[in-house]
């Protein structure tokens, strides 16, 4: 059996009596006290998270934002300096390998972080795709750590620890923008992006810089109450704020058509790899749609649970729990386009053998006030 990958803030999240898991090649922690309680600081005010597990690879060169383009279903050619775009790569059949987020830094420098269970086959996919590209490769993933800080006080918890005067400058960094600067001593890359529906900022730095920062995060959020947090909660606020996951609501079985990311390559003319089968999907439509469910019944749906209309099977259940901050069981699903299942449909979901009443809604269930 191989042995499992552990972040170089693993004796911190020992100190702090986590519980771990196996998360693809890695052993993360699931939590430290309280799930709910980790949830819930980071809807009310911050949440610290070691996402040292996710890929990082720089893709250099001047034909850096070409290569992207045609490895990616998005135009990263016209991507912005300092901003970051969501995409997905796929496959020549138009299944989905990963979906991840694309850093520009420089006309010619990209940051691409993929999922921690994809990040090797990614790196082997781009690899493959660079023939003819006058790019450089360069695979940081076991190098450098990430950790998040996410909630509604994470921008008063991370300024006052950046210096060189870029305090204001990160203060007003935008969502889905980033920038290079020191935060307490450390040199990091310092990104406005998340997977919890709230404000925050993911921070990328050497692996031996990352039990310093760590350390000095949670002493500066301590008087907000700020909490380690760990993939249970991850997972139940990316859950209330309608972001797939990888393995669930994505997967090879899928097309970016079906999980509502056509308009990734609405406007792009080049081509780029999967597209003759992604654009014919997106002109007849998608067979299955990711869609949302609720229900005021105290039992929840999880993931493999069969969606039903009258006696008919329309769907299955890719993620779903009770919802902490809602107070009632939500899940999302991927349900038959050919069913016509519009927003209050009422359906049922078989659970243990029993069926139970939810309802068809949009996604997403939370979304925070700005």
């Amino acid at each position: 059996m191989t042995e499992l990958l552990t972040s170089p803030l693993n004796a911190k999240h020992e100190e702090l009596g986590a519980t771990f898991t196996a998360f693809g090649p890695w052993n993360m922690p699931l939590k430290y006290n309280s799930e709910l309680e980790e949830h819930r600081a980071v809807r009310t005010s911050a949440g610290l998270f070691d996402l040292s597990h996710m890929g990082e690879i720089w893709v250099n060169g001047p034909d850096a934002g070409k290569f992207l383009s045609y490895s990616f279903i998005s135009n990263l050619d016209s991507l912005k300096v300092g901003k970051a775009k969501y995409s997905m790569i796929t496959a020549e059949d138009g299944g989905i390998i990963d979906d991840l987020i694309s850093y520009r830094f420089e006309e010619e420098k990209f940051l691409v972080v993929p999922n921690a269970g994809n990040a090797d086959i990614v790196w082997d996919e781009l690899n493959k795709r660079a023939e003819g590209f006058d790019v450089e490769l360069k695979n940081e993933s076991r190098d450098v750590a990430m950790i998040a800080v996410q909630g509604p006080k994470a921008a008063e918890i991370l300024v006052p620890l950046v210096e060189d005067n870029k305090q204001e400058a990160v203060y007003e960094l935008g969502y889905y923008a980033a920038t290079m600067g020191k935060v307490a001593r450390t040199f990091a890359i310092i990104a406005r992006t998340g997977y919890t529906g709230e404000d925050g900022f993911e921070l990328i730095v050497y692996n031996s810089d990352a039990p310093q920062l760590w350390e000095e995060l949670l002493k500066a959020g301590a008087e907000y109450d700020i909490k380690p947090c760990g993939l249970a909660a991850r997972d139940s606020l990316r859950l209330e704020a309608g972001m797939p996951l990888y393995g669930n609501e994505l997967s090879r079985d899928i097309t970016p058509v079906e999980a509502g990311m056509s308009r990734a390559f609405a406007k792009k003319e080049a081509d780029f790899v999967g597209a003759e089968v992604i654009r014919k999907r997106a002109e007849e439509g998608p067979q299955v749609v990711i869609s949302g469910l609720t229900s005021d019944q105290r039992r929840a749906a999880r993931a493999g649970a069969e969606v039903f209309l009258n006696d008919t099977k329309v769907g299955t259940v890719t993620s779903g729990q009770p919802s902490p901050t809602l107070g009632h069981p939500v899940a999302i699903a991927l349900l038959d386009t050919s069913a016509e299942l519009k927003p209050g449909t009422a359906v049922e979901v078989e659970i243990r053998g029993k069926r139970y009443p939810f309802e068809v809604t949009a996604l997403p269930f939370y979304k925070r006030d700005k």
